[in-house]
Formats: C-alpha cells, structure tokens, sequence
C-alpha cells in the first residue's frame, strides 16, 4: 500500500516537473520573442543591414527597378532563364533577402515570378483580388523593406481583372454581389470613380488609376514607408500587366 503511494506521489512528481518544465520554455520562448518585438519597435523596424544569402539582391532602388524590367523583357520576349531550385535551396534555408516586393492581383494568369523571371527568394509577394491596400498589406510590405530590406515595392495590376470588372458593375450598375466579394467591389470603387472622367476605355483606365493610387498610398504611408520613401532608401513603382503580350508598362 505504502509502495503504491510512493509511486503515486513519484509519477505526480515526475508529471508536475514535466508540466513546469513545459510552462517555463513557453515562458522562455515568449519572453525571447517579446523582446525581440521590442527591440524591433524600438527601432521602428530599421534594423542593420545583414548580408543576406542572396548578395546579388542587395542593390539600390532605382537597380532594383531595372532588373526588375529586365526580367519582365526577357519573359516577354521568350527568353526566360530555366528555374532549377537545387542550387538555392541551401542557401535560403537560414533567411531571405528579397531585392522587391510585388503587391498583385491574386489572379491565377498573372505570376510575379515568372512575368519578371526572377527565382525563389528574389521576389517578396503579397497579393489580393484587385491588388488594393489593407491594413494588412501594409504591415506585409513594412516587414520587406524595414526587415527584410527590399529597395522597391512594385504594385502590379492587370488587363482583365476580375475585381476591377465588379466595381465598375458596382458603381455603373448598383450590382451586388454575394459573400465578402461586394468588399472588393467597394475598396475599388474610387478608382472607377476617377477613371469615368478620363478620356479612353474605362475599364483599361480604371486598372491604371487603381495601381497609381496605391502607389501614391504606400509613398504616404507613415511611418515607415513614408519615411524611407522620403529618404530615398525605397522606390515605390507601379506597372499594368498585359495578358496577351506578357509585357508590363510602368504607369508611375
């Protein structure tokens, strides 16, 4: 009886070590992760410079803009670069250093790795229906350029867009639309707006005024953006992607 209370009050023993054991590494991992949040915020998220695994990508803003195009040509023209992971794999595995980053439609014909011929940990993408800005979309291209250090934040919209065709139903029409999709509808809806007073085809310019808005938004966008945007540490591009031709046409 004395033996059973004994391996009782032992297996209890063994269990509540094993739980403080499990409480103290969460704690630990928590308070890691807390201070490293709080030296980032200290910061303001303009951490130094490391070199990345990609040295290549390290490059100014306006560099970064012309490799970017120089990629969309080669892709364009037929003369993309065969994509073979192996050779990357290793090197991305500790960290990434992405020379810029894509704000796109989510739509399944535009691929920013492949219209700009870049490989894997070249290009940080962030997409959506409508490649419109939320506060979450903010957040993700701070992380880019105030951690990761990408120069250039590229908005990429497109011929054809599926969003783009529900606003300017929405606005033309008072059409609505089931679920959350009526959101997209109205977050773009001040771009059809803009581009009825255009001259030309409203849809073709409602994809461009969407793009340069939401550059024109990015630029202003405080604080971090703003900031390195003002500095000079960033550029903020913005292109049109052409279904047909593969070509993407800067509009600001």
């Amino acid at each position: 009886m004395c033996d059973a209370h004994h391996r009782d009050d032992k297996a209890n023993g063994i269990a509540a070590a094993s739980h403080d054991r499990r409480r103290f590494l969460r704690t630990a991992a928590a308070v890691s992760f807390g201070t490293a949040l709080a030296a980032a915020a200290a910061r303001t998220g303009f951490a130094a410079k490391k070199k990345g695994p990609l040295p290549e990508n390290i490059i100014a803003p306006d560099a970064a803009l012309e490799r970017l195009m120089a990629g969309n040509n080669r892709y364009a023209s037929g003369q993309s670069r065969p994509l073979n992971f192996t050779n990357e794999r290793a090197l991305l595995v500790g960290g990434q250093n992405p020379y810029a980053c894509i704000l796109s439609c989510s739509d399944s014909r535009v691929s920013p790795e492949f219209c700009f011929d870049e490989q894997r940990g070249d290009l940080f993408v962030a997409r959506v229906a409508g490649n419109y800005l939320t506060t979450d979309f903010v957040a993700t291209l701070e992380y880019a350029v105030a951690v990761l250090h990408a120069p250039l934040i590229m908005v990429l919209g497109h011929q054809g867009c599926g969003a783009v065709d529900a606003a300017i139903k929405a606005v033309q029409n008072n059409e609505q639309f089931p679920g959350h999709i009526q959101s997209l509808a109205s977050a773009l809806a001040p771009a059809v707006r803009a581009a009825k007073n255009m001259p030309g085809e409203l849809f073709s310019n409602t994809v461009k005024v969407n793009v340069i808005r939401t550059a024109e938004k990015l630029r202003k966008q405080p604080p971090i953006l703003s900031r390195l945007a003002s500095e000079g540490k960033i550029l903020v591009a913005g292109g049109v992607y052409n279904l047909e031709t593969g070509k993407v046409d800067l509009v600001t």
